[in-house]
């Protein structure tokens, strides 16, 4: 390979930014924007408004809470993916034999537990103006992950390390229409950053210290709005549903592409001037969601909780980086739209307790495994919740709720970039915990 051609093989570096921090669905799409609401799998969130965190899932349901409310908590994540090798390979000329993707293993092991500790914070407030309108404002990370593989493993041409972020502010207004009927409509501004490192083979020629890994990471952040708007039906004294939506969010993202020397000879990385820091910039529209809910009061004991939500990936069907000093890139992701079903009950043990419980299905947006990134070996989901409410007093309660995500066996093939990253392939062996924690205080 001579230097032209590794000059043409970095896109793929770059490109890894889509398809780790933007192409996970469920992944990086985080529902945990309470902890009440963990405990029953999210079940009736756009119907349930028993907190102040109904702003981020139904603003039309402030009209369900009196005077001032507030909610604040945190939903701690850790997820485990676990890669076992199948016959990963390099990239075009690795080990600086001239041979076509797919034929040399790379070896340097599966990369050990990828998945990391995070954690999800979130706070809300609520005010009833007068009889009819409300105001809320709502802040939280409705994106994010993190997966971190051991540097140097086997499928280190397409990720070692990613982490997402974001921070989103939500200021919103309800108005009830009448006494069984009511809306809502809020404005979003969010904050998107990511940071994301892999390994790059370079060869430019068949001499000792001429062939090895250079290292690229991309560190990019960006901007952007967008609107959420519900309603909120009280069909009979003891049904209610509620419909919500968020729009798409189109995210302007820049920043800087560094590319480093791992392994080669100072002589040869001297004759690569892609070493440096490189300007990039993207593009992405982050997908709406629709949610529809019910809860019913069964008795005096039991509450009954259902919703289907619907999340259109299909606004990120590819992505395209536009770099400086090296050719722009596309990645063809192929997004599907994903469904979301739940199921959850809440049991009122007593007026101070009452107890939770909920299920859930969570379908991926990824087609099949030839478009399953290593960042995230995303999949569907299945839901195992249990939760527990505490009320000290009529105006201060405490939430703590707890889920297990279960996943199958998800299997790898992805050669979606053959000449920049060669091809993973494997199965991996994933789940997630999640615990919430939550405050809420009626003033």
């Amino acid at each position: 390979m001579k230097m032209h051609d590794t000059l043409k093989s970095l896109p793929a570096l770059i490109l890894g930014l889509g398809a780790t921090g933007l192409a996970h669905g469920a992944g990086f799409q985080l529902m945990e924007q309470s902890a009440s609401g963990l405990g029953s799998a999210y079940a009736g969130s756009a119907a349930i408004a028993e907190d102040a965190s109904t702003v981020f899932y139904n603003p039309a349901g402030m009209t369900m809470l009196p005077g001032m409310n507030a909610s604040a908590g945190v939903v701690a994540i850790k997820p485990g993916f676990e890669f076992s090798d199948g016959g990963t390979t390099g990239p075009s000329h690795f080990a600086g034999r001239p041979v076509n993707a797919g034929n040399v293993p790379t070896h340097g092991g599966d990369g050990g537990d990828a998945g990391s500790w995070a954690a999800v914070p979130n706070g809300y407030f609520t005010w009833q103006v007068n009889p009819r309108i409300w105001l809320g404002l709502g802040v939280g990370a409705p994106f994010g992950l993190m997966t971190e593989y051991d540097e140097g493993w086997a499928g280190r041409y397409h990720s070692e390390r990613f982490s997402i972020e974001s921070i989103n502010v939500n200021p919103s207004i309800a108005f009830k229409a009448s006494d069984t009927l009511s809306f809502g409509f809020g404005v979003n501004y969010m904050h998107l950053s990511a940071d994301y490192r892999k390994a790059q083979y370079a060869y430019l020629a068949p001499l000792p210290g001429f062939s090895g890994d250079l290292e690229a990471r991309v560190k990019a952040k960006g901007d952007g709005w967008g609107w959420n708007i519900g309603m909120m039906w009280q069909a009979t004294p003891d049904t209610r549903f509620g419909l919500s939506y968020r729009s798409r969010v189109k995210i302007d993202a820049d920043g800087t592409t560094r590319i480093s020397n791992r392994s080669l000879s100072a002589m040869a990385a001297g004759r690569l001037p892609i070493i440096g820091p490189h300007a990039a910039e993207t593009t992405v529209k982050l997908p709406d969601t629709a949610v529809l809910s019910v809860v019913h009061k069964l008795n005096d004991r039991w509450t009954l909780l259902g919703d289907v939500s619907w999340t259109g990936w299909s606004s990120i069907p590819e992505l395209k980086i536009e770099n400086t000093g090296v050719p722009d890139a596309e990645l063809d992701l192929r997004f599907k739209d994903a469904w979301r079903v739940a199921l959850g009950a809440h049991y009122k043990y007593s007026d101070s307790w009452t107890f939770k419980g909920g299920v859930a299905w969570d379908q991926s947006p990824v087609r099949d495994n030839a478009y399953r990134p290593a960042s995230l070996p995303d999949n569907d989901r299945y839901w195992l919740s249990l939760g527990a409410q505490y009320n000290f007093n009529k105006h201060a309660r405490i939430d703590i709720g707890y889920t297990h995500l279960f996943m199958k066996s998800t299997s790898v093939n992805n050669a979606s970039d053959p000449k920049g990253a060669g091809v993973l392939k494997g199965d991996y062996d994933s789940s997630a915990d999640l615990i919430g924690v939550q405050l809420s205080y009626r003033f």
